[in-house]
């Protein structure tokens, strides 16, 4: 059994941290029968606050007492073992990347999501829910001991996508970055989240989440759209 849900980012717009989530968040684990069951979270990507603060941030955003960080466990893979729900919050993929290959985790999450535990990213937390952190836009300031990642869903995912060039920007487009992965690895998908969209996955049903379309990005650059609310087995 596998439940995935994974959002481009922790905001949409001028919204409040979290609160576009909210209600996909709650449905989500309404669904699953874990509404009321403790949340773990993994802080490991927030880099510019402690794991106490983004414990707290993330309570007073999502208004859930019931939310438990890792860090304040003293066995951190019992605690995965045990967990109904985990929640991987986003900040810097390469450091949360590299706090899950040191402290030896990266194989206990997968294993505790694929035997019926709800997973829940943003951001960084989504990316490392793909094969790898490969198309992530994050500055790599650690060197993690791969850049493999949970390959809970067997393919890339860029969050944050926005397309373009913005007006004095002399650097690579997103597009273009992607299409640098694409033809260094020809046979690989990449999944491009807009802000304020998300994945919902159900053991292989894919559906888009949200207020916007995903893109997905083959080779050499072909695009298609998994329209908003479209649902398909992959």
């Amino acid at each position: 059994m596998l439940n995935l849900l994974l959002f481009s980012a922790s905001s949409y717009q001028d919204s409040p941290y979290l609160s576009h989530t909210k209600e996909f968040i709650d449905s989500f684990l309404n669904e699953n029968n874990v509404l009321n069951e403790q949340i773990l979270f993994i802080p490991y990507a927030g880099v510019r606050r402690t794991y106490d603060e983004y414990e707290e941030k993330v309570r007073q955003g999502l208004q859930k007492d019931n939310i438990k960080s890792l860090h304040k466990f003293d066995n951190f893979k019992e605690a995965i073992l045990n967990a109904k729900v985990i929640m991987v919050g986003g900040g810097n993929s390469f450091e949360l990347l590299n706090q899950l290959y040191k402290n030896d985790l990266l194989e206990s999450i997968k294993n505790s999501v694929m035997n019926g535990a709800c997973y829940i990213g943003w951001s960084a937390g989504s990316n490392i829910a793909g094969a790898s952190i490969k198309t992530t836009n994050d500055m790599p300031i650690v060197m993690p001991q791969s850049f493999d990642s949970l390959n809970l869903f067997p393919y890339q995912i860029n969050p944050h996508f926005i397309s373009g060039k913005i007006k004095g920007h002399n650097g690579e487009s997103r597009e273009e970055r992607l299409q640098e992965y694409l033809i260094i690895n020809p046979n690989d998908k990449v999944y491009a989240l807009p802000e304020g969209c998300a994945l919902k996955i159900k053991n292989n049903t894919l559906k888009s989440v949200g207020f916007k379309d995903v893109k997905i990005f083959t080779y050499p650059m072909q695009e298609s759209l998994l329209k908003l609310d479209q649902e398909y087995t992959y």
